[in-house]
């Protein structure tokens, strides 16, 4: 059997309330295919309303999302990217687990987020 391509790298997928439902749902579906490990983050386990109403669960908390992440990933969504980049617990785990990641990326207004963080140069 053929280890899939994806198989032990470990990605964190930012939580935020009001977050664009599809800019999450459709990465992680990608990623759950080729077998990544994926952490669904926020600062608590509460469930966090989506954009469109759906509310998602966080697998883990800030504190207790790994260190060695290959992948640090934020969804866009516009009212909740503006009141993320305004979040300095949020920046500070970004600007924290980013700094170490191998790679940082984001859908949309995710990439404000990231760049409220400091990790977007250039």
């Amino acid at each position: 059997r053929t280890k899939a391509p994806g198989a032990g790298r470990k990605v964190a997928m930012l939580i935020h309330p009001r977050m664009a439902l599809l800019d999450l749902v459709g990465p992680q579906t990608i990623l759950r295919i080729l077998g990544c490990d994926i952490y669904l983050v926020a600062k608590t386990l509460d469930p966090v309303s989506t954009d469109v109403g759906i509310s998602v669960t966080p697998d883990i908390t800030f504190d207790h999302c790994p260190n060695d992440l290959d992948v640090l990933f934020v969804p866009g969504g516009l009212m909740g990217s503006l009141v993320a980049m305004e979040d300095q617990q949020t920046l500070s785990f970004l600007a924290d687990r980013g700094a170490s990641a191998k790679y940082v990326t984001g859908v949309c207004t995710g990439g404000l987020v990231l760049a409220a963080a400091g990790l977007l140069k250039g």
